[in-house]
């Protein structure tokens, strides 16, 4: 297979799948339990990752898997089928999901040893989609329309900021956060993935997270560089599966200099 081609069939088929399984436990008043991390954990999440489990398991089967609810599986080795590895988030963002809100969504990723390849944000309620492919441009498809694209803005005082909770930043971290806040026009809270989604569609300029498993990142950086923005760690360095996990997003490459510094 070719990861641009056959992989990517099968990276949509796992989306439908995750869709399907998520989609009748929508505004059903799921209760949810705490993981170790106190992150809240569905039934919806653990049937969507097994439903892309087994899509996965029936087509690459020689491919190992990072997921969020049911860990690492297959081959004991990445070089085992030439380093390709399939990072899950089944449902990134399940406070808005248990809350009723569509803020949230389904990450798929396809990584070569640590670098992205291939990349999904699906949003199964509301129907939007976001596909990147490495060396392609990045395609939404989605009812109330809208083409992917990140907007230009060339300076830090007109940008808009977005980010998931406060809650998320510790001692070290949040006064860098607090830097780059202070040097924007706007922020927001909210969104998880969605977020991302909406800076490839040009609605948002800058996103600052802290603390990212690589299930929540690994989708994203296709999807944002397929639409001309940038996706790093807090250094303006690529992101590494046992990194910090602290992430940058920027729709404009101008803004990486100044933000980097703010955040350092």
């Amino acid at each position: 297979m070719s990861a641009t081609s056959d992989y990517l069939e099968v990276a949509l088929a796992a989306a439908d799948a995750a869709a399907e399984a998520v989609r009748p436990y929508f505004r059903m008043g799921l209760t949810a339990d705490d993981k170790a991390d106190d992150s809240p954990v569905t039934l919806a999440d653990r049937a969507a990752e097994q439903a892309m489990r087994a899509v996965l398991a029936a087509r690459c089967p020689g491919h190992g898997i990072i997921g969020e609810e049911f860990g690492e599986t297959g081959p004991a080795s990445e070089t085992v089928g030439g380093g390709l590895r399939w990072v899950l988030d089944p449902i990134d963002g399940t406070r808005a999901f248990i809350t009723g809100r569509t803020t949230f969504g389904t990450l798929i990723a396809l990584i070569e040893h640590e670098t992205p390849l291939i990349g999904i944000i699906d949003q199964p309620i509301t129907r939007e989609r976001w596909v990147g492919v490495t060396g392609r441009p990045t395609v939404f498809t989605g009812p109330l329309g809208g083409a992917a694209g990140c907007r230009p803005c060339a300076r830090l005082g007109d940008a808009e900021l977005s980010c998931t909770s406060p809650e998320i930043f510790d001692e070290t971290t949040r006064p860098a956060f607090d830097r780059l806040r202070g040097a924007v026009r706007r922020a927001s809270w909210g969104g998880d993935c969605y977020g991302f989604g909406l800076l490839a569609l040009g609605q948002i300029d800058v996103i600052a997270e802290a603390g990212l498993k690589p299930w929540d990142w690994a989708a994203l950086v296709p999807v944002i560089a397929g639409a001309g923005g940038s996706v790093t760690d807090w250094a303006g360095q690529p992101l590494r599966l046992g990194g910090s996990g602290d992430v940058l997003a920027l729709g404009d490459g101008r803004l990486l200099p100044k933000a980097v510094s703010l955040l350092g």
